[in-house]
């Protein structure tokens, strides 16, 4: 425990320079004051380097690009691959595990040791690797890297220890998977086939031993050939030579018949009698035409042949067969039973399925009761134990992708009644027609842990919508779904050009989320500049949506001097009387207004009945000004207990009163500052000569895409089928416009330095990753090197300028002058984007390795990416600024003359990046905290305006709020992403808030309803009121902490210089608080408060793609999330103490069960051959007798899993006693239980025996006596 103190004696506002070297900032007031003199401020941080640690935690959502499927029927364990290399393991609910090779290779194929705790994975680097799990955390026991040969497929018998691999070449080799060496048993292909065969099998694509005897190995190659090869003869026992190409083999229970599926959509059936020719072929989707030749269908890449009790008919499932002139028809899975042919449409292509049975023994009916199946994009359990074969309802959150995610927002520790509520309104609303029965899947053990609290992970959508999913215990469920587009007018269908837009585009696709969970009050930013506050009821109603309609369009842009001969004063004097230039209110209309005040959708003004949930009550809109599209918003912020909505983009900031319905405060930023202004500024030529910018307003980071029809259904399909394909990725990269435009002379351009990694920007409340300033406005110059500009403007192929005219070099050239021709503008109801950025579909396209090629800094990558115009305070030179000296030498941002960037013009607009309500003061000569609005610019500026707002509820409903801009100045390097307060104890001061009421119940006459408020203000105590409160900061580059109201800057810290902050979240953690910050360059940070020391600098995330940027959230308790890809939520913890428990928290993979005993199948059946026929592999497969392979051949390497690990792996090949031996290992608990209890037995038996041999002497005694007696009675008769 460490003491911070900050002794601060005779600080004025008269002062320059503070204690920190920061620059004091003028008040509003005018003249400068004295500040109060605070008492020796003493904070005790309880934080240390010892409470943290980076863990990942647990993983949501549907596999990303699966590859591969497997089932254990004992434990009731799936498993599915994918093409990155992880590997998700399912159970019942709560029992999901997602485990990653290092080599990030596609998982090909996997198989489970049945009963055995451990699954083998053969990757796409010829790698195979035996996993065990026996532990909450599987890890690798073994590895075998296979050198001179490519591995097409696997196959390993119940209740063996011997993996048959076959090869690319044809071979097949043999692995001991308990040792994990190759054996030197191999059968060749040239052995396999005949020796007049003159061409080669092809790669193995099937191999299975026979249910009638293990001895008999079934190898399947892709020309057609079929060998059934001996293994104790090491000969083939026949051949089937087939015309057409193999997919998949499958064996009929009694071994006597097998199922071949292959690539002309026909199957064969094959009796072992006579392998000379099928014994039936089969078309099952293919017609005979008139000519009598069959329709040619497309190949049947998999085939399952199930037996089942209750039928004589067997089950015969397959993927594909369709004819190919059927097109536009979905994938589908036929299953034919009898005469019966059932075929199911999927939504998706399928990659893999697989047909669950009640027994692992392949020579027993199978009796299937359910069929897994894998999708590219979806997972479906299909019930086979009814005639419709209904699916079985998911309980994992398979369907986070329905829509593609564009933002996310965490909160942990939420009211425990909100969850309920949430679920009892959600399911209202879920689909039905799933079947009865219980999950199939329902292997492993979960309980709640005992540091489970409420969570909640709330998602938007591209398509508008919002989810609501219980985080809780490390689980995902979903609670409700909320649908923004109902709020708005569906197009007319005879509205020109309008309703084919809205057809293509995403017009209602989430940008940002603010929720309260204590009011429930929930608001969200949509991509049409647009605003949707909810209440949430329990009750239906019937009201109707007020709509507000705010201007906040500049005409004269904020330019910042690129003088670099001039220092001015850092605020101007507010006695002198020199000349500022006022620009005019962003309310102002022009007069030569061709489309003005416009919005992009259209709110429903009639009466709504809304259902119980989250009921819309304002719509705020952004209009149209003199024919210019309203930018994009890129900040929010709501007080529930003030009733006010804030909002902001590079024009400026609204504050809305959502109780009174009306707009409080539109200005411009150069407007909030006043005469405090710290720049010299310049006004814009006239409005007439500016370039039209509608076709770059409101697109985000897809700005430079081409907007033709073809194109765009292109697009959409890219995004809505979220394509990240690697195959054909560079392909992708020119087509989707939510990915970015790959321009290879930019790597190749030997002029530019390279930077660190993934030079990105964000805002701090865009989860979205908004450029805050990506935005060209109206007149403004592209601030692009020379060498940039026409690269990008012809992305693509297609020229993207406004200014652009054709040249004899076929690439067009920017003019040198801001006149141009003007495009023509969009219809006053199109709306003015092209693409909803997608948080999903956002992939940098570029390579982590060329990141940093080709690039001078890291605002020419964003414009490479972007394609748009760039700023911050740190590429400009600091003579463009009165600072002091000792100021300008702390944030020395500036770059060479010679820079690309540096050397060109900087003119654009200064954003609002940050906003936030709090109990503060707006002066330095405030007594008392009053309700103010922090407002944080991509300048690097803070400003304050103090409100006042009635306190009486009758008052608060019809008296206006005061709203005075003070004009109050704070100075950080790069944009400003975040605010946080604490009081003078170090304690994080909470926003007030308004209890949550349902103004959609019946009124009681008896308590009327009311506004009930909590303020947690400073001024709930005169220790407080003396003291003020601590303010942080946290910018791209910088974080500090301000005392209130003094403004005196107590603590700095430059969080990074090489790299920039992309998100930093005042967070509580053990007792505490601290600054946890996220940097583009994958570090991970924390700093205590309020001394921001350095706590934990872990670099965990390379930024490869611009998604994890998007999504990346922190939230109280250490915890934290991403989406890692587009169908997937990784959540991670950065505390120490739940990392301790994440074990107790993770379900158990494996659980003891014993494994069912084979069907005792009669002596006649035994008799006449019925029975499968064993044989010792071991006596085969051995070093004694088949010897060691090569050592050039396969290499293996040694797991990290340990010896513990290799030896419950291994327990059940071992045997029964073993397995015994190693469970009450894994128990020790119990097995020292257990010892106690016999210890306790064997005292307790010792004790009797000693009580009843005692009992037995005296009975023997007392005989002896008897008998004395007796015979002195007969002596004396």
């Amino acid at each position: 425990m460490k003491k911070f103190r900050k002794v601060l004696d005779g600080l004025t506002t008269s002062s320059p320079v503070n204690p920190s070297g920061s620059s004091s900032c003028g008040s509003a007031a005018g003249t400068p004051s004295a500040a109060q003199t605070p008492r020796e401020l003493e904070i005790q941080e309880t934080l240390m380097s010892e409470h943290f640690q980076i863990c990942k935690t647990v993983r949501h959502g549907f596999t990303y690009q699966p590859t591969a499927l497997a089932f254990d029927p004992v434990q009731k364990i799936l498993a599915i691959g994918s093409r990155s290399g992880g590997v998700r393991l399912l159970g019942r609910p709560g029992v999901d595990c997602y485990c990653l090779h290092e080599s990030g290779a596609a998982v090909l194929q996997l198989q489970f040791l049945i009963n055995e705790g451990a699954l083998v994975t053969a990757c796409a680097d010829d790698t195979l690797h035996l996993w065990n799990l026996r532990q909450r955390r599987p890890a690798v026991l073994h590895s075998l890297k296979f050198n001179r040969e490519r591995i097409t497929f696997c196959h390993l018998p119940f209740q063996s220890k011997w993996l048959y691999v076959g090869t690319e070449r044809g071979n097949t080799h043999i692995v001991n998977i308990e040792s994990f060496v190759l054996s030197g048993y191999v059968i060749m292909w040239n052995k396999a086939i005949e020796l007049s065969t003159k061409t080669h099998p092809g790669p193995v694509v099937h191999l299975s031993d026979s249910p009638k005897d293990e001895g008999k190995l079934l190898i399947g190659f892709e020309s057609g050939t079929i060998v059934m090869w001996d293994l104790r003869a090491k000969r083939a026992d026949f051949r089937i030579y087939y015309d057409e190409a193999i997919h998949s083999v499958s064996w009929h229970h009694d071994g006597r018949q097998f199922m071949c599926s292959h690539s002309d959509g026909s199957l064969s059936m094959w009796n072992l009698r006579n392998t000379a020719k099928p014994f039936q072929v089969t078309f099952p989707h293919g017609k005979t035409q008139r000519d009598g030749r069959k329709e040619s269908c497309k190949p049947i890449l998999k085939v399952e042949y199930k037996t089942s009790r209750n039928s004589s008919e067997a089950f015969v499932i397959f993927s594909g067969g369709l004819s190919y002139d059927k097109a536009g028809r979905r994938p589908t899975l036929t299953i034919m039973h009898g005469k019966a042919i059932t075929v199911l449409e999927m939504d998706y292509p399928i990659v893999d399925f697989m047909v669950l049975c009640d027994t692992p023994y392949l020579n027993e009916i199978q009796e299937p009761y359910a069929v897994v199946v894998l999708l590219e994009k979806d997972f479906v359990v299909v019930d086979l134990t009814q005639s419709n074969f209904p699916i079985f309802e998911n309980p994992y959150p398979m369907d986070i992708h329905e829509s593609p995610v564009t933002c996310t927002a965490y909160f942990a520790d939420c009211p425990p009644d909100i969850i309920p509520i949430l679920y009892s309104i959600g399911a209202k609303h879920k689909k039905t027609g799933y079947s009865h029965k219980e999950w199939p899947l329902s292997g492993g053990t979960w309980t709640v842990g005992s540091q489970a609290y409420p969570e909640i992970i709330i998602t938007g959508h591209a398509d508008g919508s919002i989810k609501f999913w219980d985080a809780t215990a490390i689980t995902l469920q979903m609670l409700y779904k909320l649908k923004t587009s109902k709020v708005f007018e569906k197009p007319k269908t005879g509205e020109v050009g309008r309703g084919a837009e809205l057809v293509e585009d995403d017009p209602f696709a989430i940008q940002m989320i603010s929720w309260c969970p204590q009011s429930r009050i929930f608001c969200v930013v949509g991509i049409s500049a647009h605003v949707i506050l909810y209440r949430f009821s329990k009750h239906d109603a019937s009201t109707t949506i007020t709509s507000l309609e705010v201007r906040l369009q500049c005409d004269m842009e904020d330019i910042i001097s690129p003088s670099d001969t001039e220092n001015t004063p850092c605020f101007s004097d507010p006695s002198g009387h020199s000349p500022q230039p006022q620009p005019p209110s962003p309310r102002s209309i022009t007069p030569d207004s061709v489309r003005d005040s416009i919005h992009c959708l259209k709110v429903k003004d009639r009466m709504i009945r809304m259902p119980p949930g989250y009921q819309a009550e304002l719509v705020v809109q952004l209009l149209w000004v003199d024919g210019e599209p309203p930018q994009q918003i890129t900040c929010m912020d709501l007080n529930s207990a003030y009733g006010l909505l804030a909002f902001g983009n590079c024009n400026g900031v609204a504050v809305v009163d959502y109780l009174q319905k009306t707009v409080l405060l539109c200005m411009s930023t150069l407007e909030l500052y006043g005469s405090a202004d710290p720049f010299q500024r310049l006004t814009r030529s006239p409005r007439k000569n500016r370039q039209s910018t509608s076709d770059f307003c409101m697109r985000g980071l897809s700005s430079f895409y081409s907007d033709s029809k073809k194109r765009t259904r292109t697009s959409y399909q890219s995004l809505t089928e979220l394509s990240d394909n690697q195959v054909s990725l560079d392909l992708e990269r020119s087509k989707s416009p939510t990915s970015a435009p790959y321009t290879p002379s930019l790597h190749n351009d030997p002029r530019g330095t390279g930077e660190p990694v993934s030079n990105l920007r964000s805002c701090h409340y865009s989860p979205v990753f908004y450029l805050l300033d990506n935005v060209k406005g109206p007149g403004r110059k592209l601030s692009l090197p020379t060498d940039l500009k026409t690269d990008l403007d012809h992305v693509n192929g297609h020229c993207t300028s406004p200014t652009y005219q054709p040249c004899p070099s076929g690439r067009g050239r920017v003019p040198g002058g801001l006149e141009g021709p003007r495009l023509a503008r969009r219809g006053p109801g199109r709306p003015p984007f092209r693409k909803a950025q997608s948080a999903a579909c956002m992939e940098v396209s570029l390579p982590v390795s060329s990141l940093t090629e080709g690039y001078s800094s890291r605002r020419a990558m964003l414009q490479q990416l972007h394609g748009v115009s760039m700023y911050s305070h740190d590429e400009h030179h600091t003579t463009n600024y009165s600072w002091s000296e000792r100021e300008s030498r702390e944030n020395s941002f500036s770059r060479s003359r010679s820079s690309s960037v540096s050397s060109i013009d900087r003119e654009t607009k200064e954003a609002v990046t940050t906003l936030q309500f709090a109990e503060s003061y707006g002066r330095k000569s405030d007594t008392l905290p009053t309700p103010c609005l922090w407002v944080g610019t991509s300048l690097g500026l803070v400003l304050i305006i103090p409100m006042s707002i009635p306190t009486d509820e009758q008052e608060r409903q019809e008296d206006p709020i005061t709203v005075a801009p003070t004009a109050t100045v704070l100075m950080l390097k790069g944009s400003v992403l975040r605010f946080g307060f604490l009081d003078c104890g170090g304690a994080l001061i909470l926003n007030p808030y308004e209890v949550w009421r349902d103004q959609h119940a019946p009124e009681d006459p008896d308590r009327p309803r009311k506004r009930k408020l909590f303020n947690f203000s400073p001024s709930s105590s005169q220790e407080a009121i003396g003291d003020g409160h601590l303010a942080v900061v946290c910018s791209e580059r910088q974080a500090k902490v301000f005392l209130m109201p003094s403004q005196a800057c107590l603590y700095v810290h430059n969080i990074t210089e090489s790299s920039f902050v992309l998100r930093a979240d005042v967070v509580s953690v053990c007792n505490s608080v601290c600054l946890a910050i996220f940097c583009a360059n994958g570090h991970i940070m924390t700093l205590s408060l309020p001394s921001l020391r350095p706590l934990l600098d872990v670099n965990y995330l390379p930024l490869t793609d611009m998604r994890i940027a998007r999504t990346f959230c922190f939230t109280n308790g250490g915890q934290a999330l991403y989406l890692c890809s587009p169908t997937e939520i990784q959540r991670i913890t950065y505390s120490q103490e739940m990392c301790d428990n994440l074990q107790e928290m993770l379900g158990e993979l494996f659980t003891p069960i014993e494994t069912p005993e084979a069907q005792n199948r009669g002596f006649l059946k035994g008799f006449f051959g019925g029975n499968a026929q064993t044989f010792d592999r071991e006596e085969l497969f051995g070093e004694a007798a088949a010897g060691k392979a090569s050592r050039s051949l396969a290499q293996h390497i040694p797991g990290q899993g340990g010896m513990e690990g290799m030896k419950a792996a291994a327990g059940g090949v071992v045997g029964e006693l073993a397995r015994a031996r190693i469970a009450l290992d894994e128990r020790g608990q119990r097995l020292g239980e257990l010892e106690e209890r016999t210890a306790l037995m064997m005292t307790s038996a010792e004790t009797f025996s000693k009580h009843a041999h005692e009992v037995w002497k005296w009975e023997r005694r007392g005989d002896r006596e008897n008998e004395t007696i007796n015979e002195y009675w007969g002596l004396a008769i």
